[in-house]
């Protein structure tokens, strides 16, 4: 009886043996089989971040996501996506990424690129503030936590070029300019990764400080790579006290009635309202430009400002020489150069943009583009740091 008792007992134990096995079995991920011989989470992460460089992110998280799938403790795929949620916004989600990332991590190696992965993650939850006419509350929480990535990366390795370049970034988005040419200066000593990145962004950082932007769209214009009408409105506004400028030197056409130097300078005549700037955050910025009537910063014949659409070197070009001829009175700036042989291989001497070009450049408000071919490219977008050093 007893016998027969414990055998009536073994099917149960069976079936509560196979239960928790299927249990384990679910709470971890399986990876799945190869299907080629390229088809390795090595090569799909490093297809990821080849792909997240050139900020295709939608086809790098596929690559990072095809890596997991074969081996759900991946480090650098984990770190990958977490980039990529960070790209697209989700901050929560790259950190939880990150954070999985630093767990898997097996190599120097990979720790290293787990912890950069903070840095950048980091940076990025920042991006957001360093738009002109958005205002963040102190916090420098993001920052102290990059600095506490970067003390572990360097720790177990001196000499990561990728963690003194993207610590570069970080100072530089916070707007920490000498702390961020120190780090590019040191990835340009180790002479391994990020060398001609390193070598651009030293470039921007002493513009920058030559620059000296005095206010706070004008130290985030400093950063912006393409600016945008909107962009330009604000820093003429804010940085060359456009409206108090005018309103100096053109007392018969300008009034000054603002008691705030910033927003002194309204045309009399002939003002001009865009349709397309409702709501949007420098409409005041584009409102004061817009009734100055700088050329080139004008509304376009159909009503519309187009905040968001990019200025190339050329409309810089002809907007500061307006604004040189309304301070100075001197009309014949418009034509001065008009018949001269061009100096620019890329620029003609008939192109309507040539005496712009050549006023600015005469005067040194402007360089060319390239000093060894002398190039303006006129067609070339507009820097925030190469837009400040022009109205300094």
């Amino acid at each position: 009886m007893i016998i027969g008792r414990g055998k009536s007992k073994n099917p149960l134990r069976l079936l509560a043996t196979l239960a928790i096995g299927v249990l384990v079995i679910s709470c971890n991920p399986v990876a799945r089989q190869p299907l080629s011989r390229l088809d390795t989470p090595e090569h799909h992460a490093f297809a990821g971040t080849v792909l997240l460089n050139q900020e295709k992110f939608t086809d790098a998280g596929r690559e990072f996501e095809f890596a997991l799938r074969l081996d759900p403790h991946h480090s650098k795929a984990h770190a990958g996506a977490g980039l990529v949620k960070a790209y697209r916004g989700d901050f929560v989600a790259g950190f939880e990424a990150i954070k999985r990332a630093e767990n898997d991590a097996r190599s120097k190696e990979e720790r290293i690129f787990a912890l950069v992965g903070t840095i950048r993650v980091s940076t990025l939850s920042h991006a957001a503030c360093l738009k002109i006419g958005t205002e963040c509350s102190p916090d420098d929480a993001w920052l102290g936590r990059s600095k506490d990535a970067f003390d572990k990366a360097v720790m177990i390795d001196p000499n990561a070029a990728s963690a003194y370049f993207f610590m570069g970034e970080c100072y530089l988005a916070a707007l920490h300019l000498e702390a961020a040419g120190r780090m590019f200066a040191r990835v340009l000593d180790l002479d391994a990764e990020y060398v001609r990145e390193a070598e651009r962004r030293g470039k921007l950082v002493r513009k920058i400080l030559r620059a000296m932007p005095e206010t706070a769209a004008g130290r985030k214009a400093a950063l912006i790579e393409r600016l945008t009408r909107a962009d330009v409105a604000a820093l003429f506004v804010e940085e060359m006290k456009i409206g108090a400028l005018f309103a100096k030197r053109m007392p018969n056409v300008f009034n000054a009635a603002s008691g705030d130097p910033g927003k002194a300078g309204t045309a009399v005549a002939g003002q001009t309202e865009a349709k397309d700037i409702a709501g949007h955050p420098l409409g005041a910025y584009i409102e004061r430009v817009v009734r100055l009537g700088i050329r080139g910063l004008d509304v376009y014949p159909d009503g519309t400002f187009r905040p968001a659409e990019q200025v190339d070197r050329a409309s810089y070009a002809m907007m500061i020489e307006d604004i040189l001829i309304k301070v100075t009175g001197d009309s014949a700036l418009a034509t001065r150069f008009v018949g001269a042989p061009s100096p620019f291989p890329d620029l003609r001497g008939d192109h309507p943009y040539f005496n712009s070009a050549m006023v600015v450049t005469s005067r040194g408000i402007m360089e060319v583009e390239d000093s060894a071919t002398g190039s303006f490219a006129p067609l070339g977008p507009l820097s925030g740091a190469d837009a400040l050093l022009a109205i300094r």
